[in-house]
């Protein structure tokens, strides 16, 4: 399934499209992510989940404490606003952008063809991500054990798998680069 999966966003990734995936991204970087930011950092000593790469589940039930129960819920409302569009723009400008740079410099059958299923991952990390913690935000003060253990663990691997997302965009490139290259 993963396979046809990234043959299908291989085959649509022409090179327009992973411009206007990189175009989108560069505009969503510019005009949402400063004012998302502005938002944050009115709980700035306390902290979010979102942008640590490990808490404990007590640090989670502590950033819900400082939230106190109006930021508890403006935590919810990010994450079912914001949070559901960042992740679809970062993995539309990567997927297609891997899709493109290793469907022009990976021979075919070669596994790099498939770099573009990373993003798909960190994308589902992040949904997950966001799910537990805004029900441990959602049923504060109450515990949600499972919930507060798996959150951390959803955040790291979603970490991992976006900046190796970048790493492998990087690599495309270079790869890319290589091959056009001229033979000295």
């Amino acid at each position: 399934m993963f396979l046809k999966i990234s043959d299908f966003i291989t085959y649509y990734s022409r090179g327009w499209v992973a411009l206007l995936g990189l175009v989108i991204f560069l505009l969503f970087t510019a005009l949402v992510l400063p004012s998302q930011a502005a938002k944050s950092a009115t709980v700035e000593n306390v902290g979010t989940p979102d942008l640590s790469l490990w808490y404990s589940p007590g640090e989670l039930y502590q950033m819900a404490e400082g939230y106190g129960e109006q930021g508890r819920r403006d935590y919810i409302q990010a994450r079912l606003r914001f949070d559901i569009v960042w992740p679809l723009v970062y993995t539309f400008f990567l997927a297609t952008s891997l899709s493109w740079l290793f469907g022009h410099s990976a021979v075919a059958g070669s596994l790099w063809r498939y770099a573009n299923l990373a993003p798909l991952i960190a994308m589902l990390l992040d949904f997950c991500e966001n799910i537990s913690t805004s029900l441990v935000m959602h049923h504060y003060p109450a515990s949600s054990p499972v919930m507060a253990t798996l959150a951390p663990i959803f955040t790291l691997l979603k970490w991992i798998f976006v900046s190796g997302s970048f790493v492998l965009l990087l690599i495309g490139g270079w790869l890319v680069i290589k091959r056009r290259a001229p033979n000295s």
